[in-house]
């Protein structure tokens, strides 16, 4: 691949600045790296492949000679700067929820749907993180039979909501721990040592948006809108990494360890699977690393033809970061 002129919008971030290790660690040929982020950023610096390189205040001019702009500063700015950014020739790789569902965009996991990449009008979406590790998980098993119907419950971790929610937890729990009162101003309700049952906001059918939008991305992706899904999103006190609780109904019989054959053979997915040695998929195991982990795979027998797995992969580094640069591997331009 040709060394590319490359733009992080939101560089300052969380996924700005894994966005900034994943290229480093795999790599990636860059001809130039520019990053861009609000006013209150401009001039800090940010280090890649040993370079320090300066933070710039984005603006509609930005993207004059850029080639690939990675965006994860949020939908507003992304609704904002990403059709200037197309007008000036540069391929948007959008992490926000902006454009997922615009038909004229492709939704692309790579590990799922590559093909979708070609289809794109200068603006590529990535899914949200939850929805990214559940497809992967369920791609070589659609493929071997359809799923017909499926319930996840996720258990996510507080990175998911940002930098403020880490620090916001770690204040929380040594508070609480030293019997202190504590004001807290991103979580509504007590977030050390509990359980939220809420991500987003709820809509008019009672499923909060994350809720929703795992439905509706896994069928663009998965391009079936027959699938049934259901989701039920929890923020759990943990830093990084989204664990899923998944049960599957299919339309033929495809047993544990025919699933596990498929799991061996599909990319970015790690087995963990040995309930024997207490061996299966954790959120400390998979914090920074790459991969899909599943485990915990057993038959519904409440179905005819049901499994039941548990998923965890770590929603910062393949659920935003390195998603976006694996579509950028499969981008030919």
């Amino acid at each position: 691949m040709a060394p590319k002129r490359i733009a992080i919008v939101g560089a300052t971030g969380a996924v700005g600045m894994e966005l900034l290790k994943v290229l480093e660690q795999r790599n990636f040929p860059m001809k130039t790296l520019s990053l861009f982020a609000s006013a209150r950023s401009k001039g800090k610096k940010l280090n890649c492949k040993g370079e320090n390189i300066a933070v710039q205040e984005l603006t509609a001019s930005s993207f004059k000679g850029i080639d690939t702009a990675f965006f994860c500063a949020g939908a507003s700015v992304s609704r904002q700067f990403a059709p200037i950014a197309v007008k000036n020739d540069c391929v948007v790789i959008d992490k926000s929820s902006a454009f997922r569902m615009n038909k004229d965009v492709p939704l692309v996991v790579p590990e799922v749907n590559p093909h979708a990449i070609a289809l794109h009008k200068g603006i590529i979406a990535s899914p949200n993180c939850s929805t990214i590790q559940m497809v992967v998980a369920l791609k070589p098993l659609h493929d071997y039979s359809r799923i017909k119907r499926l319930i996840a419950t996720t258990f996510q971790s507080v990175s998911g909501a940002g930098a403020r929610a880490i620090e916001e937890m770690k204040s929380e729990t040594l508070a609480i721990l030293a019997g202190k009162p504590f004001n807290r101003s991103i979580f509504k309700h007590q977030i050390a040592f509990n359980a939220i049952p809420q991500i987003d906001v709820f809509g008019e059918d009672a499923y909060t948006g994350e809720e929703t939008k795992m439905s509706e991305e896994t069928k663009k992706i998965m391009e079936d809108d027959a699938m049934k899904i259901s989701a039920t999103c929890v923020r759990i006190p943990v830093f990084r990494s989204h664990s899923e609780s998944i049960n599957v109904e299919f339309e033929k019989e495809l047993t544990a360890e025919k699933a596990r054959k498929l799991f061996a053979k599909a990319p970015g997915i790690e087995l963990q699977d040995d309930v024997s040695r207490q061996i299966y998929p954790l959120a400390t195991i998979a914090a920074n690393k790459d991969l899909v982990y599943v485990g915990r795979l057993r038959r519904d027998n409440t179905v005819k033809y049901g499994l039941a797995m548990w998923v965890v992969s770590d929603n910062v580094r393949k659920g935003a970061a390195l998603n976006a640069v694996q579509i950028l591997e499969n981008l030919k331009i």
